[in-house]
């Protein structure tokens, strides 16, 4: 059984599993499959919002499907509930880069 296999039975047990659902959606995102990767990261930030990790790995996935819009919207949205210094400073370089 493979690791996205692993996190799909876990996430079956305990859907709100923002750890397994944030594995889930990086396990997507380094296997190519980049529309699953922005899916799960919407799930994981409707269902933890403070997720500051999904902000900024979201954002990167969408840019990588050219949907710059919608990156600077992640990491806009980020930016509001994200208290972590590190984490904002990532998503504000981000912005920066993008010309926002």
């Amino acid at each position: 059984m493979n690791r996205t296999e692993i996190l799909k039975q876990m996430l079956d047990v305990e859907p709100g599993n923002s750890f397994a659902r944030y594995g889930l959606a990086t396990e997507y995102k380094n296997s190519g499959d980049l529309e699953g990767a922005v899916r799960e990261f919407g799930v994981l930030l409707e269902n933890d919002p403070n997720y500051s990790a999904g902000y900024f790995h979201g954002g990167q996935t969408l840019e990588k499907l050219g949907r710059l819009d919608d990156a600077r919207a992640f990491y806009r949205r980020g930016l509001d509930v994200t208290r972590d210094a590190h984490a904002r400073g990532e998503m504000q370089a981000a912005l920066d880069i993008l010309g926002e």
